[in-house]
């Protein structure tokens, strides 16, 4: 069943319920994430799924769609970068109950039985931002760099003296 997306929610009751929410969420109401972004437009389409699975892990499925708008690092830019997630988080309320975790699932640690939906998207979000944005299409740079003292271009040294190697008469 789904519904409205609710600002807060018992976790152990939606799990109990197998509860699902989908809809969209603006961008600009998540303010963690709109400080990392050049614009705050647009909207996130989810699609939250709580339940348990065979081996009875309570978990929450997070399916978020939208397109962002970063700054590019080279041109400096702004851009668009679809962004699209697909997380399992597995819900404990011990961090020693992480090791309990199945294969594929994400913990998600929680303090007490609320959570905020709205943080959740905007931390799996703000974790699928690339470090340094780059807008894709850019052209290599035609300097390659290197850490390696002996694989780095050495710059070809003029001597200052060359000059008057042309003056000298034979």
């Amino acid at each position: 069943m789904s519904a409205p997306f609710p600002e807060i929610v018992d976790a152990w009751r939606m799990v109990s319920a197998r509860r699902s929410f989908n809809d969209s969420l603006p961008v600009a109401q998540l303010q963690r994430l709109c400080s990392a972004l050049a614009a705050p437009d647009g909207k996130v389409a989810y699609d939250i799924e709580f339940g348990r699975d065979d081996l009875g892990i309570a978990f929450m499925a997070l399916h978020l769609q939208t397109e962002l708008t970063l700054t590019c690092q080279r041109t400096l830019e702004p851009f668009v970068l679809p962004v699209a997630v697909d997380a399992r988080l597995g819900l404990i309320t011990r961090e020693e109950d992480e090791a309990g975790l199945s294969p594929g699932y994400e913990p998600l640690l929680l303090e007490s039985a609320e959570i905020r939906p709205a943080d959740v998207i905007e931390d799996e979000l703000l974790l699928a931002l690339p470090l340094i944005p780059v807008k894709p299409g850019l052209e290599e740079s035609d300097h390659t760099w290197s850490t390696d003292p002996e694989q780095a271009e050495q710059p070809v040294r003029v001597s200052p003296f060359a000059a008057l190697g042309g003056l000298k008469k034979g």
